[in-house]
């Protein structure tokens, strides 16, 4: 995925993944969520995220609720993790 955030590009096919999460759902269950944290080449941090339409990335779609994925800032205080899983 990529995005655009304050006209810098977030992209996580170039950045490197350092951690993921999952609720360990299936990608079918609406209550599915799975969160990854990249960091680009220039040691910016920013998490990945993606989920079911009950999820905290569910997104309202023609009157209903549809899965989606968005990509998220993190701070710098608060991205210090190693290599390891979060």
């Amino acid at each position: 995925m990529k995005k655009i955030i304050n006209g810098r590009l977030y992209d996580t096919e170039t950045a490197k993944m350092i951690g993921s999460w999952s609720n360990g759902l299936s990608s079918s269950d609406f209550h599915y969520c799975t969160e990854d944290i990249y960091q680009k080449k220039n040691g910016e941090y920013f998490l990945h995220g993606s989920g079911g339409a009950i999820s905290k990335y569910g997104k309202s779609y023609g009157g209903g609720m549809c899965g989606s994925q968005d990509i998220v800032l993190m701070p710098k205080k608060k991205s210090r993790f190693g290599q390891k899983h979060i």
